[in-house]
């Protein structure tokens, strides 16, 4: 895989990450500051579709690499996979507290 493809699978991952991660935030703002839980779904449910889109853009570099194509493996690539897990983390982690702050 060429390298302008590799940056731009890195940058859908990181954008889309980014937005996950975000909206996770807002969502756990809305709660503690408004008790808005519906808006907290929202901002959820939206940050589970920037992170399908991100993981899938992964998850198809992954089936190149299996399927034989050469994958090079740069900073930019590694910097795209700690923003997606951290995104997934953040809102596994927000979709908890929200629980605690309904109790």
């Amino acid at each position: 895989m060429d390298n302008t493809k590799m940056e731009e699978i890195s940058m859908i991952i990181i954008a889309n990450a980014g937005e996950a991660r975000g909206l996770a935030f807002q969502a756990l703002r809305a709660v503690r500051d408004d008790s808005d839980y519906d808006k907290a779904k929202e901002y959820i449910e939206k940050a589970n579709e920037y992170s399908i889109i991100a993981h899938k853009a992964q998850t198809d570099l992954l089936i190149a690499g299996a399927n034989g194509e050469n994958i090079d493996v740069d900073v930019l690539l590694v910097h795209s996979q700690d923003h997606l897990m951290t995104a997934m983390l953040a809102i596994e982690l927000i979709t908890e507290m929200i629980e605690f702050y309904k109790k």
